[in-house]
């Protein structure tokens, strides 16, 4: 299969938020700040990334009977360092993101992406395929985050870019919501295009 397109349907064709709908939970739980889209993205694509690699190399030494057991202890030793590092390095962000970084363990993204490709496929293209994926959840959640951060505070990564009366709401649960809806309907537009 060719790499680049492995690596590139994450972003596009089969974007993990905004073409498979999948992941939404913390998609729409901690997308408040663009910063806590990033960083629940990127501590989504380590997983992703490790948790492939691994399935990818002992394929072969799971028995089918046990199979989705071990893809489940397998993502959760690398959700359990991902926590780990967090909480040392950047509690702050540690403290916003709560209960969906352990919920990483029972993402559907990262299950079924050691399911359906990590399990079949060779070592290079299952990391490949994990960084694509990652990286388009993290890019979902990072521009969910931005919109939402935007028009409910006139921030984006902290940085003021609008005053005045602004619409709360998308600080808020609801404006999850409406700003997920819009951005999807956007991408379906642009992907007609």
């Amino acid at each position: 299969m060719n790499q680049v397109a492995n690596f590139t349907k994450g972003f596009i064709k089969e974007n993990p938020v905004f073409v498979l709908l999948l992941g939404l939970c913390p998609t729409l739980g901690v997308t408040s700040t663009a910063i806590n889209g990033l960083g629940m993205g990127l501590a989504t694509t380590f997983v992703l990334v490790m948790s492939n690699l691994v399935v990818s190399l002992i394929k072969n030494a799971i028995p089918d009977k046990v199979r989705i057991p071990s893809f489940i202890v397998i993502i959760a030793s690398f959700v359990t360092i991902v926590e780990l590092t967090m909480q040392a390095y950047t509690p702050a962000l540690f403290e916003a993101l709560g209960l969906f970084i352990p919920l990483i363990v029972v993402n559907c993204i990262v299950l079924g992406r050691a399911e359906a490709f990590a399990s079949k496929q060779t070592v290079f293209s299952s990391v490949i395929d994990g960084l694509g994926m990652g990286l388009g959840f993290a890019f979902a959640l990072t521009i969910l985050g931005a919109v939402r951060e935007l028009l409910g505070s006139g921030n984006i990564f902290g940085l003021e870019l609008m005053k005045g009366d602004l619409m709360l709401v998308f600080v808020l649960a609801p404006g999850a919501f409406i700003a997920l809806g819009y951005l999807i309907a956007l991408m379906n537009k642009l992907a007609k295009s």
